[in-house]
């Protein structure tokens, strides 16, 4: 049903000496008043033989409101625990580099240093290295550590890419996730590797293709057939216009057929200049340069 139910055994003793009274703490219902029940009981069987008392063989119930325990009835021997070691099962002896004795064999002991040392961060941690390291979003960072394989996917992109890691993952969480969503495939089921995630965004930082034209390279590496993005490109003839001449007499082929555009713009409509952005776009079927466009559209309007 989902539930715990914990009954802890405590007792204390010095070194050296012999295992003091135990008393147990019945139906603890959680991990945390686990670590709480035993953390109070520890102490306050400590407290009571340091006073001269005694420790009663006794059931205790642990108040989690109250953050201790308390009595519930005696034992009159431990015959009454029913207990019994189990004869497969060797003493399990928990120390930190300070407090193992002298005379333990390290193999009979757990050293809590080292597990401490090995176990992974919490997610809470993850999430926050993670904003922290890559710029990205808290809200952006609560979804690579949701989804099994996405941060080792992202880590990954980053390290091979010159792009930055926040403009980065909007590839990753919108168009990669949206894909493998959408054909219910897991990150490592994923036909696009994070290598040729990384070899794409490398060629739209570089400004050797456009985002619409990376998009549609993005299609193509979908389809699993083992090409490389450049080798997309070149195929699809995807690369932007490098020859500025060119892009500029398609610019004032663009101007030259939108005069009440060009008329809004000169009498003060900025918005409209998005649209001849657009057309130049289309003309050269994304492989211009969106701001440089915009600048030799500017330029040739002021003239």
């Amino acid at each position: 049903e989902g539930q715990l139910r914990v009954d802890a055994n405590v007792s204390v003793h010095r070194p050296g000496e012999p295992y003091g009274v135990r008393t147990e703490v019945k139906n603890i219902n959680s991990i945390r008043f686990l670590a709480k029940a035993v953390d109070y009981e520890i102490q306050r069987q400590i407290e009571e033989l340091e006073n001269g008392g005694t420790i009663l063989n006794e059931t205790r119930a642990f108040d989690s409101k109250l953050g201790c325990t308390i009595p519930m009835r005696d034992k009159e021997g431990k015959q009454d625990y029913r207990f019994m070691p189990e004869p497969n099962l060797p003493p399990l002896i928990l120390y930190n580099a300070k407090s193992l004795p002298a005379n333990m064999n390290h193999q009979q002991a757990v050293n809590i240093d080292w597990i401490h040392e090995r176990l992974p961060d919490l997610p809470s941690v993850k999430r926050a290295k993670l904003v922290e390291q890559y710029g990205i979003l808290p809200e952006h960072s609560f979804t690579l550590m949701n989804e099994d394989g996405l941060t080792e996917f992202f880590e990954n992109v980053v390290k091979q890419t010159q792009m930055k890691p926040n403009k980065a993952i909007g590839w990753i969480l919108n168009d990669l996730l949206s894909y493998l969503k959408q054909h219910s495939l897991t990150v490592k089921e994923s036909p696009v590797s994070s290598f040729l995630l990384a070899d794409l965004l490398n060629l739209l930082e570089k400004k050797e293709i456009s985002s619409t034209a990376a998009k549609q390279v993005l299609a193509e590496l979908w389809k699993g057939e083992g090409k490389t993005p450049l080798e997309i490109v070149k195929e699809k003839k995807l690369e932007l216009i490098q020859d500025q001449e060119e892009l500029e007499q398609i610019c004032q082929a663009v101007i030259d057929g939108q005069e009440n555009e060009v008329m809004a713009i000169k009498a003060g409509n900025r918005k409209v200049l998005n649209k001849l952005i657009g057309l130049v776009q289309r003309e050269t079927q994304g492989r211009s340069n969106p701001v440089l466009v915009k600048q030799l559209l500017e330029k040739k309007l002021s003239e």
